[in-house]
């Protein structure tokens, strides 16, 4: 005989887990305010040099991640609207030339001013402005700069956010130095807390010297961006291994008849490996990269940011590459969801390859020693021009690995295997403190991550 709960018990309970639940939402925003400046203080010294982070092991529903993010995402605006920094100008129309200058710090580039432009066009869409980083070339700094906001107006973009800054210092030409590494990312910083931007729609590009700094940029700064479009360029592979550029939209446009420095031929070589790429991982490396027939250094400039804003950044990729270079002495501390606390290799003579991938709760890690072997190198020049790679499994180095629910069910257990040993296995903490490390760290609405597991190679 089948029994029914009576009616009304059956109410009384329904009634009873809505109330539970009224009231853990209500415990949280009662509390919200106390907890909002308590995250905003840690923040605020985040900023000033405070490299500690958080232990704040509260633990997390997951019916609360949303209201979570939101409340650490709010305490993160409000500490850096608080800090004291030269902030970005309004953003008003491109078109005014507003600009104004932040001052690079001394120890990574004596007495370096670096002016900017900063405007927008058009209707401001609902998710915020598509925002493009135009790196110019290296003739005289004035005159570059000022063709850079000329190009910028004239594009077919709109709508669209642009920031156009100035080399500044013209024996310091090179836009991926730490100072202006400093600066881009001051500058997502900053956008992305200012709420014009959208934080899934970043582009760098750029001519010629533009070219190369934004062919490294988007290898280096890939997690960022939705796309990368150098022109006229050609980097040597090890300044811009191909595969950081997995989860991104790519861009070469270089003549056909830029032979020098070998422009030519560095793009031939590195459609080829992107070719390569997109044939062993089909779908995985969006990408267009054309030597321009009859053209030399000087080429079609109007057809890179149309191509690029039809791109938009998944910030969850659930098979990511990542080799952690060194640019001009620099390493990143992340890269999408993973975060490095120790690296595996001892000095700028290795590096270490990650490949890390998601197929539903079981996640597979790689973590090897990269090492490369020139096997081409241009005589006039001295350009190290190819290479080959030889990888062996490191044996030491932590990381941690970020989730969340746009990458597995936090409710199931999680298989994590690295290099081919079981690393974790089970269900995964979600804790506030994780949620406050990824924003210090990736400073990303989008990668706020609510769990992590904490590996160490040398234990497995």
């Amino acid at each position: 005989m089948k029994t029914f709960l009576p009616l009304f018990a059956l109410l009384v309970i329904l009634l009873m887990c809505s109330s539970c639940v009224r009231s853990n939402y209500r415990m949280l925003g009662k509390d919200s305010k106390k907890i909002e400046n308590e995250l905003a203080k840690y923040f605020a010294g985040h900023l000033a040099g405070n490299a500690e982070h958080s232990d704040d092991r509260s633990p997390i529903r997951l019916a609360d991640i949303v209201q979570e993010r939101e409340l650490v995402w709010k305490a993160w605006k409000a500490a850096n609207t608080d800090f004291d920094e030269e902030k970005l100008i309004g953003l008003e129309p491109l078109a005014e030339r507003y600009s104004d200058n932040w001052h690079l710090p001394q120890e990574l580039e004596a007495d370096a001013v670096m002016p900017y432009y900063w405007g927008s066009k058009g209707e401001k869409p609902q998710e915020g402005f598509p925002l493009f980083v135009y790196l110019h070339g290296s003739g005289p700094k004035d005159r570059e700069w000022e063709a850079g906001i000329t190009l910028a107006q004239r594009f077919n973009d709109s709508p669209s956010a642009y920031f156009v800054p100035q080399m500044p210092n013209e024996k310091r030409y090179r836009w991926y130095m730490q100072s202006k590494l400093w600066a881009y990312e001051k500058l997502l910083r900053q956008a992305f807390t200012n709420g014009n931007i959208d934080a899934n729609k970043v582009y760098f590009f750029g001519i010629s010297e533009g070219g190369y700094g934004s062919q490294r940029l988007a290898s280096f700064y890939a997690d960022y961006m939705a796309g990368a479009g150098p022109m006229a360029g050609g980097e040597p592979l090890k300044n811009a291994p191909a595969g950081n550029c997995r989860n991104i939209a790519f861009s070469l446009l270089t003549g056909a008849e830029d032979a020098m420095f070998h422009r030519n031929k560095l793009t031939q070589y590195t459609k080829d490996e992107f070719e390569r790429l997109q044939s062993e991982y089909p779908g995985s490396f969006v990408h267009r990269i054309e030597l321009i027939p009859n053209h030399a250094h000087s080429i079609n400039y109007s057809t890179t940011t149309p191509w690029l804003r039809q791109f938009t950044r998944n910030p969850y990729p659930k098979f990511v590459s990542w080799e952690n270079f060194e640019m001009d002495g620099y390493y990143r501390q992340g890269f999408y969801n993973l975060a490095v606390n120790e690296r595996s290799n001892d000095d700028a003579s290795q590096r270490t390859y990650y490949e890390f991938h998601i197929n539903g709760n079981n996640i597979t890690l790689r973590a090897d020693l990269v090492s490369y072997e020139t096997i081409e190198t241009d005589p006039r020049w001295g350009i190290e021009m190819k290479f080959g790679k030889n990888y062996t499994p490191a044996t030491k180095g932590k990381l941690t690995v970020y989730l969340c629910p746009e990458l597995v069910e936090l409710s199931k257990d999680v298989n994590l295997t690295i290099n081919g040993k079981k690393a974790f296995q089970g269900k995964v903490k979600l804790e506030r403190r994780h949620l406050i490390n990824s924003c210090a760290l990736f400073f990303d609405p989008k990668r706020l991550y609510p769990a992590a597991i904490e590996i160490d190679l040398a234990g497995l």
